[in-house]
């Protein structure tokens, strides 16, 4: 699995100190030219499909429950990992230091319709959507927010991997 980028989402990380860490899997989901994006409502970004492994989850089972939660749709197939990127910031939890999630992003296929999304609280608050857009243009919003007030603490995660992936002409 190759590590892409290694991002901070703050200045002067301890990555050395005491670490929580996270797994997190993300669906990279073609139709044609067209990636099937989570969109904010609320804050306007775009974001890969997915989220955290939980205990005794695989990888697939993971993207499996994330990527129907999130769109509603139904994992057809897991094809290769494309790469991940970690990600570290300040921990919340006490005696930690440094919070560390490592994503992982696999290319998949899903199969065809969109179902009712089972999403958690804060991802309603969000307004979160299922959305077929071109990468250039969910690529064009997310750098548009990076200077907003307060971008999504994923956004520069989301646009490494857009670009990432616009470079590999995806």
């Amino acid at each position: 699995m190759p590590i892409l980028a290694t991002l901070h989402r703050a200045d002067g990380i301890d990555v050395h100190g005491k670490t929580v860490s996270r797994t997190a899997v993300r669906g990279v989901i073609l139709r044609g030219r067209d990636l099937l994006m989570i969109h904010s409502a609320r804050v306007g970004d775009y974001k890969f499909p997915g989220g955290g492994v939980n205990e005794g989850e695989s990888h697939a089972q993971a993207l499996a429950r994330e990527i129907q939660e999130e769109c509603g749709a139904v994992l057809a197939h897991i094809g290769r990992e494309i790469g991940a990127v970690v990600e570290y910031k300040p921990a919340f939890d006490e005696g930690f230091d440094t919070f560390m999630m490592t994503s992982h992003y696999y290319l998949c296929a899903v199969q065809d319709g969109l179902g009712p999304q089972r999403l958690d609280d804060y991802e309603r608050d969000l307004g979160f959507e299922p959305v077929w857009m071109l990468l250039d243009e969910a690529l064009r919003s997310n750098r548009s927010l990076l200077e907003s007030a307060s971008p999504p603490e994923w956004l520069r995660r989301e646009i490494f991997m857009l670009e990432y992936l616009q470079r590999a002409n995806l």
